[in-house]
């Protein structure tokens, strides 16, 4: 256990001193180094919106946020994990796709997220937004510098907020770009910063160094595929923001992790006979939550071997399935870790999100890779526009 809302179980492995004291003398560094980037994950990080000029947009209770990738994956893991909290309308437009419903008989606010502010996608989302839905307001975050969406903001009398140069999109989600949306929602924005009080406990980083050793370790002997067991629905986009953390930043020179979501206990009927006698190319992460409110099943139609069901709620029979994969798991010696978030609020998910980022900029420093650029990207957004002129 982590923290007061996260039990967290390692993988089981010998422990390495030599290694962790390797990985913590990194890890120093890089919280040195990367200070800027990090400070975003402390409270003490200064936005660049002004408070006063944001509180005007909180009275819209439906929002349009427009974006690609890290401009927008973070907010969705937030909407979805927290959306018991929020009581406002929000839509993503977070592909390109010929159905979207455009037309609204709402006042809509327009949150657009792109850090170069050329992203073709977001762009074309945005322009058939604002042909559809001509009286929305908008807000443009994006870095301070000339770009298509700079001009259009002018020319649109938006609000322009900027995106930090040195944050990564991927990096980005406790900036501007997450916590504004959050902001806007209703959520308390300095309840997600818990890098200060994590990197000060100590359980917590020998648990973080132990868990970047196995991994590491992983992938040297071959097993680089990193599983994710989802027992719950409401945390996928949590796991789409970490897939792309994770393979946007260590996929490179021939290297990388490819992380891989599973849908808990769903794929107990299709996958999950390749993870117990398929290829020994994977290490799993289970990740559940304990004590979510539950429908309770009724015991009018249970009987014969059923009658077990009697007095369950589906949550308890969520985690007698997790609770017996992880024991087949031990039995037959695959390596996994564990998740169990025992509150479901603001304070668990900005630790998820610390703990990532630092596992993913610790394993890139460890696999010789830069964990911050994304340089093979670009080649398909210069082919596309050759394509299309």
């Amino acid at each position: 256990m982590f923290s007061k809302n996260i039990i967290f179980k390692n993988f089981k492995q010998k422990k390495n001193i030599k290694f962790k004291k390797k990985i913590n003398n990194i890890l120093k560094k890089e919280i040195v180094k990367s200070s800027s980037l990090l400070n975003s994950f402390s409270q003490n990080y200064e936005y660049s919106f002004n408070n006063i000029k944001i509180n005007k947009f909180k009275k819209y209770s439906f929002i349009n946020l427009i974006g690609m990738g890290g401009s927008i994956l973070g907010t969705e893991a937030i909407y979805d994990f927290l959306k018991f909290k929020i009581k406002k309308k929000i839509k993503f437009y977070n592909n390109l796709n010929n159905k979207m419903e455009l037309k609204s008989k709402n006042k809509v606010l327009n949150l657009v997220v792109s850090k170069s502010g050329n992203t073709l996608e977001t762009i074309s989302n945005f322009n058939l937004i604002l042909n559809s839905q001509r009286k929305n307001k908008n807000i443009i975050i994006t870095e301070n510098k000339l770009s298509f969406l700079n001009k259009l903001a002018k020319k649109l009398k938006a609000e322009i907020i900027e995106h930090k140069n040195y944050i990564g999109g991927r990096y980005s989600v406790l900036s501007e770009v997450g916590m504004l949306p959050a902001q806007l929602l209703g959520l308390n924005e300095k309840k997600f910063k818990r890098i200060n009080h994590l990197i000060e406990n100590k359980n917590f980083l020998n648990q973080l160094i132990y868990n970047v050793n196995f991994i590491f370790s992983c992938i040297s002997n071959g097993k680089k595929n990193s599983v994710i067991l989802n027992y719950d629905e409401s945390s996928e986009n949590l796991f789409k923001w970490y897939q792309q953390l994770t393979a946007e930043s260590l996929g490179k020179k021939n290297k990388g992790i490819f992380p891989i979501i599973s849908s808990m206990p769903k794929d107990n009927h299709s996958l999950l006979q390749l993870y117990l006698d398929g290829p020994k190319n994977n290490f799993f992460t289970f990740f559940g939550i304990r004590n979510d409110k539950s429908i309770r099943l009724s015991n009018k139609n249970l009987f014969d071997k059923f009658s077990i069901l009697k007095n369950k709620d589906l949550n308890q029979i969520i985690q007698a399935q997790m609770q017996a994969t992880k024991t087949v798991f031990r039995r037959k010696k695959i390596p996994f870790r564990s998740f169990e978030v025992l509150k479901r609020n603001e304070e668990a998910l900005g630790e998820l999100f610390c703990f990532f980022v630092l596992e993913t900029i610790l394993l890139g420093r460890l696999m010789k890779v830069n964990p911050y650029d994304q340089p093979s990207v670009e080649l398909i957004k210069t082919e596309t526009s050759k394509i299309l002129i």
